[in-house]
């Protein structure tokens, strides 16, 4: 099963904490899960420690995350810290 969550314009240290949790819930309920990033136009480096952590939790369970929509600015940013290679994409 297979879960879908769309973030906000932006994943940052204002927001990191619920995104995360949200992210947790629904791994705890064995869904993989499409992250729909398509309003997001910024991710701190906060936010991508949420996505790495989420994507290491995931796997412990035999779970995945995808990433799907991501804008331009956050491929940007994701190219220059390396996180690009990291996830799959819808």
């Amino acid at each position: 099963m297979t879960e879908t969550y769309k973030l906000d314009k932006a994943l940052d240290s204002f927001n990191f904490q619920q995104v995360q949790s949200d992210l947790l819930d629904i791994l705890e309920r064995g869904c993989d899960v499409v992250i729909d990033m398509s309003t997001c136009n910024y991710v701190s480096s906060t936010g991508l420690r949420v996505l790495l952590y989420s994507k290491k939790v995931a796997a412990t369970k035999g779970l995945k995350i995808c990433l799907s929509g991501i804008s331009d600015e956050v491929k940007d940013i994701m190219n220059v810290t390396g996180f690009i290679n990291f996830f799959d994409y819808a």
